[in-house]
């Protein structure tokens, strides 16, 4: 099944670039593109694509509040937030809004189309070690309210396999790397992920990992 993917981005340059990348992919299309946050809302209301590269830092609108806007429309979206810099401040907000990771923009055609392909699955975290920076940063801002309340008081009614799960999801790792820790099947992870997802009522992978941080069931290095 081919990818749908809409580029936001305020850079010519990035956009076309991009555009000749993944479209070079045999399972990827770019179906659009917007110059600004704004432009992104109303590009993926009208062609609903399945992955949102989106710049954060843009005129009118930024990457930031955009991501919002589209998560709140849809739940489903999935949006790859794109920066320049790692440990971005208005990154920390992106996940928080519902993000399901990002990527530096200096990365490899490789890596932005396995990116895109992740995002797309839901099957893992990006660049595991860079986006648990970013979580261990806006984690242990006092300041930040917790991401889901409801989350939080739910978290009793996981088993103890399902907290083993949802550490090691925090800690990077992928479906098939827990598995071989635990040394269960794959399948058996993803049925542990779902029902950690649908308990604690949370979107994806991304917000399990913020949530296991938050809960300090991981305690930054």
């Amino acid at each position: 099944m081919t990818i749908r993917v809409v580029i936001a981005d305020d850079q010519m340059m990035v956009r076309e670039g991009f555009s000749v990348l993944l479209n070079a992919m045999p399972d990827i299309e770019v179906v659009g593109e917007a110059v600004n946050g704004r432009e992104a809302v109303a590009r993926v209301r009208e062609l609903a694509p399945d992955v949102v590269l989106m710049d954060i830092r843009m005129p009118e609108m930024n990457g930031m509040e955009a991501t919002r806007e589209i998560i709140a429309a849809d739940a489903t979206a999935k949006v790859l937030v794109l920066t320049t810099f790692d440990l971005d401040e208005y990154v920390y907000q992106a996940l928080r809004a519902g993000a399901s990771g990002f990527l530096l923009k200096d990365a490899s055609a490789r890596r932005l189309a396995d990116g895109v392909r992740v995002v797309a699955s839901g099957e893992a975290l990006l660049a595991p070690t860079v986006t648990k920076r970013l979580i261990h940063e806006f984690s242990r801002l006092s300041e930040a309210p917790r991401l889901m309340p409801a989350a939080h008081a739910a978290y009793g009614e996981l088993t103890e396999r399902e907290t083993e799960v949802l550490v090691l999801i925090a800690q990077g790792l992928s479906n098939s790397e827990i598995a071989e820790r635990l040394v269960v099947a794959d399948s058996t992870v993803k049925t542990h992920v779902s029902r950690i997802l649908v308990k604690l009522g949370l979107r994806d992978r991304t917000q399990a990992a913020v949530f296991a941080y938050e809960a300090r069931l991981v305690t930054p290095a």
